[in-house]
């Protein structure tokens, strides 16, 4: 079954991207440069929309595919851009994906990624079967650490050359969820 294309706990809506959504995106984007650099290899000095217009393209069939699901995190209040995140990496055979998320450097220390966290692993559990999330963050990016840490994921141990970014390799800490962990049942 197909996860619904929005969903809010009534402070962050989560809902597809669309195409009114670029200028915001490269705004926070550039804002949040220097803390995204380091952690994601989509980032670079000239973002543009250019980069957004070709990533916003993929996302109607990698979700008619059950590739990814991709949403805008927006404040539910104000409809303000805020991040976005994703259940990607998706292994149907297995019954896991991973989970993956950032919020613009304005934005960040104020519960959203956790919040976005929460609704992605359940969209994950209760619509599409699973039964398993990963959260896999670089072993010096703190700040997702925390994350996933505050949302109650388990830590599972150290990933020995687990992420690539560019040229740069990084051990990374794996973390999971499964329903058990939300108070839900096993599918």
């Amino acid at each position: 079954m197909q996860p619904p294309t929005e969903v809010t706990d009534n402070s962050i809506l989560l809902r597809q991207y669309q195409q009114s959504d670029i200028p915001m995106i490269v705004e926070a984007v550039r804002e949040s440069g220097h803390e995204l650099k380091p952690w994601v290899s989509w980032y670079h000095e000239n973002y543009s929309e250019v980069d957004v217009i070709s990533w916003i393209k993929t996302l109607p069939e990698a979700w008619a595919k059950g590739a990814s699901y991709d949403y805008v995190i927006t404040d539910a209040t104000d409809g303000s851009y805020l991040g976005g995140c994703g259940i990607n990496h998706i292994r149907w055979t297995y019954r896991f994906a991973n989970i993956g998320y950032w919020v613009r450097t304005t934005r960040t220390q104020q519960g959203i990624a956790g919040r976005a966290v929460l609704l992605l692993a359940r969209l994950a559990f209760e619509y599409l079967g699973l039964v398993r999330v990963e959260i896999v963050v670089a072993v010096g990016n703190k700040a997702s650490q925390r994350v996933a840490q505050k949302v109650g994921a388990v830590q599972e141990g150290i990933l020995r050359n687990r992420m690539v970014v560019g040229e740069n390799i990084y051990d990374a800490v794996m973390h999971s969820l499964i329903p058990q962990d939300l108070g839900m049942q096993a599918s």
